[in-house]
């Protein structure tokens, strides 16, 4: 398949197919000429200012499900620390902190299949607070939460709701059972209608194909999100995915590259697992389609601070 003839659809407005993406997978598609092709459709539609998040683990571990990636699995012995709910002095406090270091987005994530309650209650009155403040978009991550619950949120000034879908269909029951990708999809599909933009991706590294990181990306498409976090899997120590290979620096680029083809007009979000890559292959993936970041420390893993955040970022021409 003629990568210049994809390019160029793409930069037409026009989606790409499955076999057009699959053949951007094949190690017979010039990943030199894949990159700078990625590279020219997001000068070609992205903005230059970088859209920055930061994320706070407002109630960890403990969690019901049975996700072989995750440290807060109650299924695995990972050490990860467990608390409730997160203090009012807490919350607004990091909010505080990530505001006068310029992020633009805050999102509060919590563990379990879902908030519910007394809890919904209390972080919606965190969401007011942080309301008035300003300065800051506000995003949300609390699980499969019904269309009720995320209108309560929207009402407190949640703007944007994230739900990865994590993998493609294919591969996700092997990684988990206790619910399904379909759940992931109903409970988007009540964000946006609730009012809602959708924050939606997920994990490479999990030992899926090539062809079903295509899969993923197309699979995302149908849902439309504003948002793409990709994460590379950095492996937890007591999770089945323990001893994971890690990818390479060519795996990560090829898969933000095809991100890109297929998700012209969304952010590309650097998120877990970027301890694993490179700093050439960041710089790289920064030219080729990555325009979006969560930026801090993550939720069971350290991510890179934010002052050598704005360094690079800054270094690849992006406005911060």
């Amino acid at each position: 398949m003629n990568i210049a003839y994809i390019k160029e659809k793409v930069m037409r407005g026009e989606e790409i197919t499955p076999s057009e993406a699959l053949s951007l997978a094949s190690d017979e598609c010039d990943l030199s000429s894949l990159l700078d092709a990625a590279a020219e459709v997001t000068n070609h539609f992205g903005s230059r200012k970088f859209d920055s998040c930061s994320i706070i683990n407002a109630r960890s571990g403990l969690c019901p499900e049975n996700c072989k990636w995750c440290a807060q699995s109650a299924h695995y012995a990972t050490g990860a620390a467990t608390y409730p709910l997160v203090s009012h002095k807490v919350c607004m406090t990091m909010g505080r902190m990530n505001r006068e270091a310029g992020i633009g987005r805050f999102s509060l994530v919590t563990s379990g299949r879902a908030v519910t309650g007394k809890t919904l209650d209390t972080i919606c009155s965190y969401y007011r607070e942080l309301k008035e403040q300003g300065g800051m978009g506000l995003c949300a991550s609390m699980g499969l939460l019904t269309l009720e619950a995320l209108r309560k949120l929207r009402e407190a000034g949640v703007e944007r709701y994230h739900c990865n879908l994590e993998t493609a269909p294919s591969h996700f029951g092997s990684l988990c059972s206790t619910h399904t990708i379909d759940d992931k999809i109903a409970t988007i599909r009540a964000a946006r209608e609730a009012g809602m933009e959708i924050c939606s991706g997920g994990i490479i590294g999990m030992g899926e194909s090539m062809e079903q990181r295509v899969e993923f990306a197309l699979k995302l498409r149908e849902i439309h999100p504003a948002s793409i976090p990709i994460n590379v899997l950095q492996p937890i120590p007591g999770t089945p995915l323990e001893k994971m290979k890690p990818l390479t620096d060519d795996e990560i680029l090829r898969t933000v590259a095809i991100f890109r083809m297929v998700h012209p007009k969304a952010v590309l979000r650097f998120a877990g697992g970027r301890a694993r890559i490179s700093p050439q292959a960041q710089r790289e993936a920064l030219r080729v389609g990555i325009n979006g970041a969560i930026m801090g420390d993550l939720l069971t893993t350290v991510g890179a601070t934010i002052e050598e955040d704005k360094r690079m970022i800054k270094e690849a021409g992006y406005e911060f």
